[in-house]
C-alpha cells in the first residue's frame, strides 16, 4: 500500500507540474533545459556592398542595428572581377565562412591567401588594419558565396594588434545523427558531444553549421549569456521551438532566457536544409559606430578617421603597402604569392592529416 500511494503521489504531482508549467509559463527546474523564446524574424535585404558584389544584410541595418556582440551579419555574393577592395576596419573583428567558391583575401600586415568552399577566416581589427577580400573567377562564371560576421570586441581589447588566421574545412569535425539525416560541423563549441575549443575572436563565440534531411530534427544546448540567431541558408519549413516555421533568407533572434533552441524538418519536405546557429557573449557597453569603425565613444571615432586618413597611430603601414588583389585576383596569384593552388591545398590537407594521426594535433584546440 506505502509503495503504491508512493507511486500514485509522484503521478500526481507529475501531472500536476506539467499543466501548471504548459498553462502558466513557470519554468522548470534549474537542472533541467529551457527553450529560448523568439525574439524576431528578420529577412536578409539584398543590397549592393563594395564593388560588384551583393549581400543580404539581416544584421547592421534599420530592422536590427546590432545584436550584442554582433555589429553585422551579411550573405554575400559575388561572380564577376568585383568584390571588396582595400578598406580599414577598428575596433572590431570578422569570422567569414565560404559556403561556395572562393575569395583571396590580404591586409596590411602581410598576411594572405585564399578560402575556399567550408574553409574560415577570422580578422582582428584591434587599433587598425586595412585589408582587401576579392572572388577568385571560375571559368563557368559560377558565383562565389558565404557569410561575414562582424563581432565587436570587448572595450579593453579594442586596440589590440592586428591579427589573422584561417581555419581550413578539414580541421572542423562534423557530427552526423540520426543515421545521417543530421550533420553539424561544431566550427567552435560544443554538439552531441563533440567539441572544438577555436578561438573565433576575442569575444566569445559558438559556431555551428547544419545540414538537415526530412524527417530530422535537432536539439542544441547553449550558454545563458551568448546572445544567438539562427539563418537560414536553403531549404523552407525548419520548424523551430516547437512552433515557429523559417525558411530559405530568414534569420531569427533569439532572447537570452533559455538554455536550448531545438527544431524540427518535417518528413514531408523533399530537399535538404542547411543553416548557420551563431552566439556571442553579450557585452554591456557602448556601440559607437561609423561604417567599418567601431568604438565606445564619438571622440575614438573621430580620432581613428584623422589617424585613416594621415597613416598613423595604427595605421602606419599604408604608407608602404599596395594591395595586391585590389584590381582583381589572377590565376597567376592563386597560383604565386597567395599559395592558393588546389595542388598547394591538397598537400596542407595531407600535412594535417598526417600530424591528426600521429597525434601531434589536438582536436579540441
Amino acid at each position: 500500500m506505502h509503495i503504491f500511494a508512493l507511486a500514485f503521489g509522484i503521478l500526481l504531482f507529475s501531472i500536476t507540474y506539467y499543466y501548471h508549467t504548459r498553462d502558466y509559463n513557470i519554468p522548470p527546474p534549474e537542472n533541467m533545459s529551457s527553450l529560448r523564446t523568439i525574439k524576431t524574424i528578420l529577412p536578409g535585404i539584398e543590397q549592393a556592398e563594395g564593388v560588384g558584389a551583393t549581400v543580404r544584410r539581416s544584421i547592421g541595418n534599420m530592422k536590427m542595428r546590432n545584436f550584442s556582440p554582433f555589429l553585422m551579419f551579411d550573405h554575400f555574393s559575388s561572380n564577376g572581377v568585383g568584390g571588396f577592395p582595400e578598406h580599414p576596419h577598428l575596433g572590431q573583428e570578422t569570422i567569414t565562412l565560404m559556403t561556395k567558391g572562393a575569395f583571396a583575401h590580404e591586409d596590411f600586415t602581410g598576411s594572405k591567401g585564399v578560402l575556399r568552399e567550408g574553409d574560415l577566416q577570422f580578422m582582428t581589427a584591434g587599433r587598425g588594419t586595412v585589408h582587401s577580400e576579392m572572388p577568385v573567377i571560375h571559368p563557368d562564371g559560377s558565383p562565389n558565396v558565404g557569410l561575414q560576421l562582424w563581432v565587436d570586441l570587448p572595450e579593453e581589447l579594442k586596440e589590440v594588434e592586428p591579427r589573422y588566421r584561417d581555419l581550413k574545412t578539414w580541421e572542423i569535425p562534423t557530427v552526423e545523427q540520426q543515421d545521417g539525416k543530421l550533420k553539424v560541423r561544431v566550427i567552435s563549441g560544443k554538439s552531441y558531444g563533440v567539441e572544438l575549443l577555436k578561438e573565433l575572436a576575442y569575444t566569445p563565440v559558438q559556431y555551428y553549421h547544419y545540414v538537415m534531411k526530412p524527417g530530422s530534427h535537432f536539439s542544441q544546448e547553449i550558454p545563458k549569456d551568448f546572445n544567438f540567431f539562427l539563418y537560414v541558408l536553403r531549404g523552407k519549413n525548419l520548424v523551430l521551438q516547437k512552433n515557429r516555421k523559417v525558411s530559405q533568407y530568414e534569420n531569427v533572434f533569439f532572447n537570452p532566457d533559455g538554455t536550448c533552441i531545438v527544431g524540427d524538418y518535417p518528413e514531408t519536405e523533399r530537399d535538404e536544409l542547411e543553416f548557420v546557429l551563431i552566439g556571442g557573449k553579450i557585452l554591456d557597453q557602448k556601440v559607437v559606430q561609423h561604417g567599418p569603425f567601431v568604438a565606445t565613444s564619438r571622440e575614438r571615432i573621430q580620432q581613428a578617421f584623422l589617424d585613416y586618413q594621415m597613416a598613423r597611430n595604427g595605421f602606419e603601414r599604408l604608407r608602404t603597402w599596395n594591395s595586391l588583389i585590389s584590381r582583381g585576383v589572377t590565376d597567376e596569384m592563386v597560383d604565386g604569392e597567395l599559395n592558393g593552388s588546389l595542388e598547394a591545398r591538397e598537400n596542407e590537407r595531407k600535412k594535417f592529416i598526417s600530424k591528426w594521426k600521429e597525434g601531434v594535433i589536438d582536436e579540441n584546440c
